[in-house]
Formats: structure tokens, sequence, C-alpha cells
């Protein structure tokens, strides 16, 4: 067997990365909104035929800017999945609002639909859309959902950037959308992030609300003859160095998702004799969704076979990884009144995740010793060395 570390991630370079920073620098303007930043935008915007990208520094400030917009008042509520990172949430908390937690589907770990109804209120002023794994959640059922009641929806499609449900980009069908480019993502710049929106009536606010609540971008267009402050914000605009090493990997965007894709499929092909005989379960991708290979997850049987699966990898150099802790069971959420056994689909599963190794430079040699190592756990009776 081959010998050496596999880490979970590793950043990398695929094409002028560093000689776009060192542009940047010579541009004289390596602050936010600079010439990459202003490429990167055009080339989202084209991509995905959406009308607003806003540059950010991470998608926890695409969605502090989403909370922003939606002018939340305290005690109003914002339904979510608990299977999240703790940005969804912490965005909208920020602003007073209220958590209101749902149970995922067994099949994607979305967000749940059909429990979506029963959650809402008078006091629902969002549904926040997290797209797990770069698979959409049924849009097709929460937006008209929202629209009847007068609900935004925000799309957390942090882990979903290039992916699509049915053929619309994820995080361009809802009122708002948050990617993110951190160095675990498809798509990098070290930290980073964008806002997108296609509604008119937030196109210009958004603009405010990043650049600290002024109409800066405004004067610097000619629309105004002084910048001055309009409206509440933050600095939510990234270094021009960040987006010039982000627009050489856009660059390449259809070649990194290949590569991905190829890296997915070879998981999917080694690990499918084990899911066959019931040792584990694999990703579901449904008909409607072109995903763009974020990450590739297993699921075990319980959380002890986890455990042992991670430490048998663990001592293998194999790095290996549990997900979220469900946010409803966190210290802050049982503040808030939530408690383990009330979110049974989110608790069963985030005991029974798994995530492999997957960055872009993993070797089918890399991958083949993932599966190989796994094949030994189950044949050896499940970490028996």
């Amino acid at each position: 067997m081959d010998s050496g570390h596999i880490p979970f991630n590793k950043p990398f370079i695929i094409g002028k990365e560093l000689y776009y920073v060192a542009q940047s620098v010579l541009s004289g303007h390596t602050a936010g909104d600079g010439p990459y930043s202003r490429r990167c935008k055009e080339f989202l915007q084209e991509r995905f035929s959406v009308a607003q990208v806003l540059l950010t520094t991470s998608c926890t400030s695409a969605l502090e800017m989403a909370a922003l917009l939606c002018d939340i008042a305290p005690g109003d509520e914002v339904v979510l999945p608990s299977y999240t990172f703790v940005s969804t949430a912490n965005a909208f908390l920020l602003r007073g609002a209220r958590p209101r937690f749902v149970d995922i589907r067994p099949d994607t770990l979305n967000l749940d639909e059909t429990r979506l109804e029963e959650a809402l209120s008078d006091r629902t002023v969002a549904i926040v859309a997290v797209h797990y794994a770069g698979i959409g959640c049924e849009m097709d059922v929460i937006m008209p959902l929202a629209r009847q009641r007068g609900i935004t929806v925000i799309e957390d499609a942090a882990q979903g950037v290039n992916a699509r449900y049915r053929g619309a980009y994820l995080g361009t069908i809802g009122d708002m959308g948050a990617y993110s480019f951190h160095e675990t993502k498809n798509f990098i710049c070290g930290e980073g992030g964008a806002f997108v929106t296609d509604d008119p009536g937030l196109i210009q606010r958004a603009e405010i609300v990043r650049e600290k609540g002024t109409n800066r971008p405004q004067f610097f267009r000619g629309e105004v003859d002084k910048y001055t402050w309009v409206d509440i914000g933050s600095s939510y605009l990234p270094s021009d160095l960040l987006a010039a090493f982000l627009y050489a990997q856009l660059e390449h965007m259809d070649e990194i998702t290949a590569k991905r894709q190829a890296i997915y499929d070879s998981y999917y092909q080694g690990l499918e004799p084990l899911a066959a005989q019931g040792l584990l379960t694999l990703p579901t991708i449904p008909a409607h969704c072109e995903p763009n290979y974020h990450m590739f997850y297993v699921l075990v049987a319980d959380l002890e076979t986890r455990s042992r699966l991670l430490a048998y990898l663990k001592r293998r150099d194999i790095h290996a990884v549990f997900h979220y802790v469900p946010l409803h069971t966190s210290p802050v959420g049982q503040k808030m009144g939530y408690e383990a056994g009330m979110l049974p689909v989110t608790e069963a599963l985030s005991e029974r995740l798994i995530r492999l190794p997957f960055f872009y430079e993993l070797t089918e040699s890399d991958v083949t010793r993932v599966v190989d190592t796994i094949h030994a756990f189950f044949a050896n009776g499940g970490g028996s060395d």
C-alpha cells in the first residue's frame, strides 16, 4: 500500500494565481473593488446569468449582508436547517432574529421541504435554504410557499458554487444567495465569498450595505457628486489581492469541476460494493440536480462505527472528518430552548457521516488507497488491526 499522509484538504494553484497577485500589487490598487474584483464580478454575473455579484470577505459576510437587507427586527424568526455551519444562524441571530430549526431529508441532507410549512409563523421573515454538498434544496417547493406568504428566501450556497437545480445555478434562485471561496471549497482564495441577487430592488442597497452604509460605489460611477452615510452597513470588501487569486481559479472553473467529478466517481465506484452489502450509504444526487462535486461523504451504521472508522483511517495516515454538530443541540441552541430529540433525522445522520479527503490535487492512487482502507476496515471486522 502507498505510504504518506493524505490530508483532508489541500489548497492548490492551477493557473496564473501568483502572476495576477503580482499584477494587482503593480496596479497600485490592492484594496477592495480593484481590477480583479471587477473581473471576478463580471465573470460570475455572466456565467450564472445573474444581475448582481458582489465579492465579500467570506460567505459569512454575504449572509450578514442578506440579514441586513431583510430589515430584521428583534422577535422575527428565520427558518433554516440545524445541520449547517454556525454562520447560517449567526448572521440572523446578530440582527435579533430567532432561528427556527427544521429537520433534514434523509437522502440529500438538505432542509426537508415537507416540514417547512409547519415551521412558518406570522413572525417568519426569511427561509435559508442550505444546499448541502452542492446539491440543491427543493426550490420548486420552497419558493412558491415563500411567495405566498411574503417571506424572503436566502440561499446558503457556500458549498454550491457552479452547481445547478433544474438548470438554474444555486444562489440565483432565491431573493439572495451567498457563496464561499474558502480554501476548503471548489474555487478558492484562502478566505472569500460573494453576495448574489437578481432582485432589482436589492441591487443598489446591497452595494451600500457592503460599503459601510455609504453610497461610495455610486460616487465612483459619477452618479452622485459626493458620497456619505446613507444606511446601515459594514466593511465586507475583500482585498483585490484575494480577487486576483480567485480570478485565476475561475478561469479554470470547468477544468476544476471535471477533475472533482473524476474523484467523486472514483470514490463512488470503489465504495459501491460496500453499499451493496449494506455496510455504508453513498451520497444521493437527484436527477434534477447538477452537482459541483464539492465533497464525498459516506454514512455508516452508527456513531460507534464512525468513531472506529475515523480512528482506523487516522492510524493509516488518512485524514477523514465528521461534519457539523447540529446547531439545535449546541450550547447556544440549548439556551434557546432546543434539545436533543427534536430533529431526529438531523441527529441520526450527523452521527453517522464521514467526509473523505477531497481536493483538486488528490490523485487516483490516493483515492484507491482511501477506498482500499475502508474495505479493509469492514473486512477486518470493523477496526481490528
